[in-house]
């Protein structure tokens, strides 16, 4: 690698400290020109930049990028740069919209890494306006998690009219920015010109009605989006238009593997219009409809369409309000007709006794189903001895579900055990694996990219 000539330091020039305001500083736009590699390590680089610059050196980025650097030296390629702003495990000072200037000036041309995650920290606007740089210069760039880091509309039309020409970046992650229903609609706009695109997640986004139909409408006919996240829009009225535009959708669109629409308000007529396009999907393996106002007749159409689609193999239907009839018509389903599904999450769903019961007895007719999520019920000993019995005789792992049984007395019950589909999508964890198949199921068994 290649260290272009230092350059004079600007005459006691700082960046500004707003990080609401996208205006580039004097000191960045006077080194937007194109430079080489610089020769030694990431570390040495950046102590270099932040000297230059006048800029503070922040220990973290210091000792995340030193570990870069050993696996650089190995021989390593493929390197995701993490700067996560909610690391519990070291002091952290959170990155500002400056910060990240440095470390996009750092990867630029970068060969040896293809991913950056700086979420949960304070780049905002003015950060995301070096995105877009970076976006355009860095042509190694696969993966880039933006997640909770105060960027708003402004920000988000940057950015999406970056990826307008960018042809390498696969996964976008702006979880929690307020782009709003304003940068939405740039978003989707961009999906209509952007054809390498294949993971996007906009959940947390307070994404508008009018956003989310113009996405439903761009997505039939986008032919390279593998997965999509809409969770929690700002939606107002109660008659579930969402879900119209997105079952049309899911009629039209033959690519779409994985789509989440947590929160969006969807009863059971909007469960039935997502079933009833689900009768002509061939796609969709994944389908995430947590945290909604489903009930058991919604299951009765769910129950329905599962004896007829061959393709669906994870149903997310976590905090919704199923209860025993719900339970007992997708467990008929599951015991005699459905040989796909593999993963099935009830989480707090009032089910009791008589409903998780039923549930276990179908685990034992169907050679297919491996993973179910039961934790928030309402458990009996009858619940316990059942799910007891299925991990003893090992028809279900214990990895697999998120219920443990012990013994007290002689009485079977069942604990809480850290697992689910998608258990670190907000988070990860202080020790052990980040991204372990156990904790977050649902990446390992319909793999859209290598990132939740």
């Amino acid at each position: 690698m290649q260290r272009s000539p230092q350059e004079a330091r600007p005459e006691s020039r700082t960046p500004p400290s707003d990080p609401s305001t996208t205006r580039t500083p004097a000191w960045a736009a006077a080194d937007r020109s194109e430079a080489a590699e610089p020769i030694g390590g990431l570390q040495e680089y950046y102590y270099e930049l932040c000297m230059e610059k006048s800029q503070e050196i922040k220990p973290f980025i210091l000792h995340i990028l030193q570990e870069v650097d050993e696996e650089i030296e190995k021989g390593l390629a493929g390197i995701t740069l993490n700067v996560a702003g909610n690391c519990h495990l070291m002091p952290v000072e959170r990155v500002t919209g400056e910060d990240f200037w440095i470390l996009c000036r750092i990867l630029k041309n970068n060969p040896y890494i293809n991913g950056l995650d700086v979420r949960y920290n304070l780049i905002g606007d003015v950060g995301a306006s070096y995105a877009t740089e970076l976006l355009q210069k860095q042509h190694n760039l696969i993966y880039l998690n933006l997640m909770f880091n105060d960027i708003g509309p402004e920000g988000g039309e940057l950015i999406a009219k970056a990826l307008h020409k960018n042809t390498t970046l696969k996964h976008l992650r702006m979880t929690g920015n307020k782009i709003e229903n304003k940068g939405g609609m740039f978003f989707a706009a961009m999906l209509q010109i952007n054809s390498s695109l294949e993971k996007l997640d906009l959940g947390d986004c307070d994404l508008g009605m009018q956003s989310v139909i113009a996405f439903a409408t761009v997505l039939t006919q986008n032919q390279t989006i593998k997965g999509l996240n809409l969770n929690r829009p700002i939606l107002y009225g109660e008659q579930e238009e969402s879900t119209v535009h997105l079952g049309h959708m899911l009629k039209e669109n033959q690519c779409l593997v994985e789509l989440h629409v947590c929160k969006h308000d969807i009863k059971n007529c909007g469960m039935k219009q997502l079933c009833d396009a689900l009768y002509l999907n061939r796609s969709l393996r994944y389908l995430d409809v947590s945290c909604n106002k489903i009930t058991q007749d919604g299951m009765v159409c769910l129950a329905d369409v599962l004896k007829k689609n061959t393709t669906l193999e994870v149903i997310d239907l976590s905090f919704n309000r199923i209860e025993n009839a719900g339970a007992n018509y997708l467990s008929d389903t599951l015991a005699s007709h459905n040989r796909t599904l593999k993963a099935l999450s009830v989480v707090s769903n009032n089910i009791e006794g008589e409903g998780l019961v039923a549930l276990s007895q179908s685990m034992k007719t169907n050679p297919t189903l491996s993973n179910i999520y039961i934790w928030g019920n309402k458990f009996d000993e009858a619940t316990c001895v059942a799910y007891s019995d299925l991990i003893h005789m090992g028809r279900l792992k214990s990895d697999n579900t998120d219920v443990e049984p012990f013994v007290v007395d002689g009485h079977v019950y069942l604990a809480e055990v850290s697992n689910g589909l998608k258990r670190h999508y907000y988070w990860t964890p202080g020790y052990g694996e980040a991204c372990s198949p156990s904790s977050n199921a649902g990446l390992t068994l319909v793999p859209v990219g290598q990132y939740l």
